[in-house]
């Protein structure tokens, strides 16, 4: 026999209610959380028979555990320039920086340390930034460098430059970076 989990197998638009209100968010918001359209929750919260399907199994996590979605929010970028560090396709940190003050703001939302962007450090310097960056581009000392550059239609070696284009894909990893300005 399979493994059995302790979750319901089905719910009640009155849950869905219940737990979006205990998050206190809004339909819109509960529907962006739940990577759903807003007449989906008006729809799940306004039906009369048993709900099943996914979303039993997220809402049974929520009313479990409320923070998880607090966790999980990305906060709004007040910095200049916002990167979003990926394995495939799981945010794994935010990272929001202005260069011209030299300040860096993260937001980790993996444990695991080797999908963080930063590691165990929790605090980086714009230094560590700044090392973060090169490190997912090719070095500066690459020979035919200005050949890869063209290619690129880049005119200097600048590494956000090079992320733009490349999404700081390296080699035979998953790892990638959205740049959002």
């Amino acid at each position: 026999m399979g493994n059995r989990y302790a979750i319901a197998s089905e719910i009640t638009g009155a849950d869905i209610k219940r737990v979006r209100n205990l998050l206190g968010m809004t339909q819109r918001e509960f529907a962006a959380f739940a990577n759903c359209a807003v007449r989906t929750v008006e729809n799940w919260e306004t039906k009369d028979g048993a709900i099943t399907g996914p979303i039993v199994t997220l809402v049974d996590i929520l009313m479990r555990k409320p923070e998880l979605a607090r966790k999980l929010e990305i906060p709004d970028n007040k910095l200049k320039l916002r990167l979003v560090y990926r394995y495939e396709n799981t945010i794994c940190t935010v990272i929001d920086v202005d260069e011209s003050q030299r300040e860096v703001e993260i937001h980790n939302y993996v444990d695991k340390p080797m999908f963080r962007a930063f590691g165990v450090n929790t605090e980086p310097t714009f230094e560590d930034y700044e090392e973060f960056i090169e490190s997912r581009c090719f070095p500066r000392q690459r020979d035919k460098m200005k050949l890869e550059l063209k290619r690129l239609g880049i005119p200097f070696y600048d590494p956000i430059l090079i992320i733009e284009k490349t999404k700081g894909r390296m080699a035979e990893d998953n790892f990638w970076i959205e740049i959002e300005r």
